[in-house]
């Protein structure tokens, strides 16, 4: 559905290109697009390259598994019915740390590993249990300590400080997820039987 909402915005857009007279100014703003594009890419290679290897340093330095174990208590009380030293709860702590790190990208094979083992435990298994759902708003939310897709961003077009955004960028995720635990929280409590 969204590709031909896309596709006929795109018509409408040369069409009334073409009837104004602005075709030029389409076609250089589709080459220069094409080239930031290109640098966009490029500069994000860069930097997930940098941070995934800081990662998989983590992990290899063993970082990664003493910082699971500080977080189960947490992850014991969004997630309740999940039993103590399943699988899926070093998928969600490996998933949760990779997006305060702000690397999505290193999150997502984790999250759907957790999924896969979430849904092992669902007994009815074409209905999201309790756990599945928390586990989505918790990853939807995205708690970040650090916005890399931001601070590359802002890097690329000259900013004067680029990690800048590091505060406010923590602080508007860190709200979210406030809101989005308390809220899935209440729902289960009242909602879900």
């Amino acid at each position: 559905m969204l590709n031909y909402l896309w596709g006929v915005m795109i018509l409408i857009g040369i069409a009334v290109a073409a009837f104004t007279g602005k075709m030029p100014d389409i076609t250089n703003a589709a080459v220069d697009s094409s080239k930031e594009a290109v640098t966009t890419c490029i500069t994000m290679l860069g930097i997930i390259s940098m941070w995934t290897g800081l990662m998989k340093i983590a992990e290899e330095a063993g970082l990664i598994k003493v910082l699971s174990k500080k977080m189960m208590p947490f992850l014991r009380f969004l997630f309740p019915d999940i039993p103590k030293k399943h699988k899926s709860l070093e998928y969600i702590a490996t998933n949760v740390i990779a997006n305060i790190f702000g690397l999505g990208w290193a999150a997502t094979p984790a999250g759907i590993k957790a999924m896969e083992e979430m849904q092992k435990l669902n007994l009815k298994k074409d209905t999201a249990s309790k756990s599945m759902c928390m586990f989505m708003v918790f990853n939807m939310s995205s708690l970040q300590l650090i916005c890399v897709n931001l601070i590359a961003y802002r890097s690329q077009y000259n900013s004067q400080s680029p990690s800048e955004i590091i505060g406010p960028g923590f602080f508007a995720t860190f709200i979210s997820t406030l809101a989005g635990i308390a809220i899935t929280k209440v729902i289960e409590r009242w909602y879900v039987k």
